[in-house]
């Protein structure tokens, strides 16, 4: 998971929010807004980002890579 995450929120004129999390990867963006978005009420759609399929994995073995060639 990245160290910082950004969730960013649109407001339209209806009423609707839109949200967008940015930096982070795999099920932490979800994670992140859960708690919020049950407060908002129901989430009416959702559109996942690439970064979503990144696994947790993916990012372990990179930084088991990296630290091995220390």
């Amino acid at each position: 998971m990245a160290e910082y995450q950004q969730i960013e929120y649109r407001i339209g004129k209806d009423g609707q929010v839109i949200e967008t999390v940015l930096n982070a990867t795999g099920t932490h963006c979800t994670l992140a807004t859960a708690n919020l978005e049950e407060a908002l009420g129901t989430v009416e759609s959702r559109e996942l980002l690439p970064e979503y399929y990144e696994t947790e994995e993916t990012e372990l073995t990179d930084e088991t890579q990296y630290l091995s060639q220390l």
